[in-house]
């Protein structure tokens, strides 16, 4: 590897690692799409609990279940196709270097695609987990009993927050992986992709947290619905 290789692979590892750190600074300072979230679940599961029929809230936990699986079923196959290539021997990586990737020795290819590999895999179980969580959810407001105190309902409602909200924050913490799974596909054609891809799919992530139409929207949300 070159010193511009390792340079964006260092910047590729600061973004990935950093993203979380600088997204709870960010939350605490002018509030983030996933922190304003934490909210709104926590006051729809507080709402659920006053209802009688919760047929509305299973739906809607089954469609985000479906979204997850869905996500995870497109990780798995991306996870094959790479895991082919590389694990496919010295032809199949001739092979795919000759589709216009940049001309590196077979180590270096191979680093690119475990690369990318790692930002798929990682992404597939914060995918499971997400998942096996949701159901956690859905049993819980199945078996939610019918309470007559104010201060029980509250109780309930954040008791089953507490396991949606890290649902909800592993499947985007899966979706993120695409982000970075899509920059570590931009190193096959060189460390200046890498390094523009990375700092691309960084800033990206942090608008769409902190200043997209949908973050204003949801944070204005958060403030009707905040008690």
């Amino acid at each position: 590897m070159t010193l511009f290789d390792w340079l964006a692979l260092g910047l590729f590892m600061l973004c990935w690692l950093g993203y979380g750190p600088l997204l709870s600074v960010l939350a605490r300072r002018s509030g983030t799409l996933n922190d304003d979230m934490l909210v709104i679940r926590r006051v729809w599961m507080t709402a659920m609990t006053h209802r009688e029929i919760r047929l509305v809230d299973s739906q809607l936990m089954g469609h985000t279940i479906n979204s997850g699986g869905f996500f995870a079923s497109t990780n798995l196959l991306l996870i094959a196709a790479v895991a082919s290539v590389l694990f496919g021997g010295e032809q199949a990586l001739q092979g795919f270097a000759s589709v216009g990737a940049d001309d590196v020795p077979t180590r270096l290819l191979e680093a690119k695609l475990a690369l990318m590999l790692v930002c798929l895999a990682r992404g597939l179980l914060d995918f499971i987990w997400s998942i096996r969580q949701l159901n956690y959810s859905l049993a819980l407001i199945g078996a939610a009993p019918e309470v007559h105190t104010e201060a029980d309902r509250v109780a309930l409602g954040d008791a089953a927050a507490n396991l949606l909200n890290p649902a909800l924050s592993a499947f985007s913490q899966g979706v993120r992986g695409y982000y970075f799974a899509l920059a570590a596909a931009a190193w096959l054609f060189g460390p200046l992709w890498l390094a523009l891809g990375v700092a691309a799919a960084f800033c990206l992530l942090i608008w769409r947290q902190a200043g997209s139409p949908a973050a204003r929207a949801i944070r204005s949300a958060r403030r009707l619905l905040e008690p």
